[in-house]
């Protein structure tokens, strides 16, 4: 298996970029843009929370908030909401297994985005502390409840594709094509990507002529 170098990590949480719009990816991770509005600030607001460090222990499970991660195999670094160490044997040389928990502002998407962004993060722990790590969970703040997560072959597989295609975008130095949909009416970057402009020559000329048809 090819290892990416240090150098070529990118960030995690791109993934989620990547699988919501590859050209908000492009944006983002291309051509360095942002922008914010009430969906972005929320969920800086929610991850600033638990990022900061720390850890507490409850009912026999220990939990470490703000975790760095890394896999060369994803090419991939970024950090944990919180990493939970479940207590596995017994005996005095009691052994964990660590159980990603990621927090989301919203609730549960139809897309596989969140799912594949808490697999990424199973798979830097696996790398990190060569204990396997066969699920996680993830926390949405509009439902006020957690979903557990099985990091089974198939959810594997494709976070292990997006993470492939999210280096071929960045490593093409091109922004792929916009295509309007719902999810546009969301995104943050929706007048910098301006998808009805650029979606292709029909859609300019199309633009053009309402815009200089005289009243």
């Amino acid at each position: 298996m090819t290892e990416y170098t240090e150098e070529e990590l990118l960030p995690l949480s791109a993934l989620q970029h990547l699988l919501f719009c590859p050209r908000q990816c492009g944006l983002i991770h291309v051509e360095g843009l942002w922008a914010e509005n009430l969906w972005t600030a929320e969920g800086k607001v929610m991850h600033d929370r638990v990022h900061g460090g720390g850890g507490d222990f409850r009912d026999g499970v220990r939990q470490i908030f703000g975790v760095s991660l890394r896999s060369l195999s994803l090419g991939l670094s970024g950090k944990a909401d919180v990493v939970e160490l479940h207590p596995r044997g017994g005996g005095s040389a009691r052994a964990w297994t660590p159980y990603p928990v990621e927090f989301k502002r919203g609730r549960p998407k139809k897309d596989l985005s969140d799912r594949v962004q808490l697999c990424a993060q199973g798979i830097c722990l696996e790398e990190m502390t060569g204990t396997g790590v066969p699920g996680g969970a993830l926390f949405y703040g509009q439902k006020r409840r957690r979903i557990e997560v099985a990091f089974d072959a198939a959810l594997r597989e494709a976070t292990v594709k997006a993470a492939a295609e999210l280096h071929e975008i960045v490593d093409s130095g091109k922004t792929p094509p916009p295509r309007r949909g719902p999810h546009c009416e969301k995104c943050s970057l929706v007048d910098l990507c301006m998808p009805d402009i650029c979606g292709g020559k029909g859609r300019v000329q199309s633009y053009l002529k309402g815009a200089l048809r005289m009243p």
